[in-house]
């Protein structure tokens, strides 16, 4: 049994194992992964929030219809903002399940988590409901926030034809605004101030930041912040 640490990598691992040996056929494997190597060769991750740049305030609606605003979740602590593609994506599913189990370690440090979806509401609150999810999951519509976090992308028509094939078509989970573009999963640690002190963002909708990271960023931050006291 993997430890609780390295969970969410291990399971992703082998949820990547199983799609690419045994569920998606070869030519559709090809096109996604074209894709994938069509976005890193665009160059985009170098536009993407970094390290030491400040996060601007926004407010988004949870999937209750209540609006979370950064700016009063600094108030209290850092922040923690993940962006991911959708429920219908099951390394998403793998990555919230893993920030659920981090969850109170990452409360306990005095941090708050919020993660982020091009998906309307009733789709984040499925979302929600599916992964047992206690921390807001989020709705960004049109990928407004995402835009400005700089991950997100227009997918190539034969990836959206390949969506739609597996029943997952954008327009539908995302309404017309975000019907063509999704964030590269990408997660951030702010400090109190919105300062970025961790940036992690990647173009392989595969693979995502073991929430261990995030919990030794928000650790290593608690003692520096002590140590200034």
């Amino acid at each position: 049994m993997p430890t609780q640490a390295l969970q969410t990598t291990v399971e992703l691992d082998q949820a990547r194992d199983r799609y690419r040996s045994r569920v998606i056929p070869p030519e559709r494997l090809k096109i996604m992964d074209e894709a994938t190597s069509a976005l890193v060769r665009s160059g985009l991750r170098s536009t993407a929030v970094k390290e030491g740049d400040r996060v601007d305030d926004f407010i988004l609606m949870d999937a209750h219809g209540r609006p979370v605003q950064l700016q009063q979740l600094l108030e209290t602590g850092p922040v923690v903002v993940t962006f991911y593609r959708g429920g219908w994506c099951p390394y998403c599913n793998i990555e919230l399940r893993g920030l659920q189990r981090a969850l109170p370690e990452i409360k306990e440090l005095g941090a708050s988590l919020i993660a982020i979806s091009p998906q309307l509401p009733d789709n984040s609150l499925s979302t929600e409901e599916k992964n047992s999810l206690t921390f807001p999951v989020l709705s960004d519509v049109g990928n407004v926030i995402a835009r400005r976090f700089g991950i997100a992308f227009r997918l190539p028509d034969e990836l959206l034809k390949t969506y739609e094939d597996f029943n997952h078509g954008l327009e539908k989970k995302n309404g017309k605004e975000g019907a063509l573009e999704l964030p590269m999963p990408a997660t951030f640690v702010l400090d109190k101030g919105g300062t970025t002190i961790l940036s992690f963002v990647d173009e392989d909708y595969t693979k995502r930041l073991d929430p261990e990271v995030i919990l030794a960023t928000l650790r290593k931050l608690g003692s520096v912040s002590v140590a200034e006291v």
